[in-house]
């Protein structure tokens, strides 16, 4: 009876030719991943200690850009949330407080609630570049500078618990569904980044 490999170098040679086939088809996934995600828009924004910021950043993690206003409920009662997920994942996430449409005072809202954001001002010409219509807008950009998480493009839950309740009220019931949705999303990013 013949055996298949009657030496070592022909079972070497075998054993070989499957870990590069493996490998090259790893690849190809992993490229085809990559390549199916818009790329974010360049921008550069003044911080609130005067320095200029340019985005997206192209590193390790991921980054959340957050387009907010201190009047805004749903924005009040997201930051906490996002503020957990900045606690927990550390220099892996950075989150930039992108302030629109504001009649208020960013700086003082930031310090007074203990937010570890950066925060960005007057960023309305931004939210009009990545096509936020509202607040909150967010958007995960991961290392490779791509779109891979956009808040807008969620439908919301239409619970029949939310039905009559205000802006203020649907905020706090609905801002927990959200930060799930990130820390879902931001899950996937960092494990294909990993």
């Amino acid at each position: 009876m013949k055996k298949p490999y009657r030496d070592v170098k022909s079972l070497i040679a075998a054993l070989l030719a499957i870990v590069l086939l493996s490998a090259c088809d790893q690849q190809t996934s992993n490229a085809s991943v990559a390549s199916n995600y818009a790329i974010a828009p360049s921008f550069q924004l003044s911080s609130a200690d005067e320095q200029l910021v340019s985005l997206p950043r192209l590193s390790n993690g991921v980054d959340i850009y957050l387009f907010w206003a201190t009047w805004c409920p749903y924005c009040g009662q997201l930051m906490p949330h996002l503020q957990s997920i900045k606690d927990e994942y550390g220099d892996q996430v950075n989150i930039y407080a992108i302030n629109v449409s504001e009649n208020g005072d960013p700086v003082e809202y930031i310090k007074r609630n203990g937010y570890d954001f950066n925060l960005l001002l007057e960023g309305d010409d931004i939210a009009e570049l990545y096509d936020i219509e509202g607040t909150p807008g967010l958007v995960l950009v991961d290392g490779r500078g791509q779109l891979r998480f956009d808040l807008g493009d969620l439908l919301a839950p239409t619970y029949k618990a939310l039905e009559g309740l205000n802006h203020r009220q649907r905020s706090r019931r609905i801002a927990p569904w959200w930060a799930a949705q990130v820390r879902d999303q931001l899950k996937v990013i960092l494990a294909q980044q990993g």
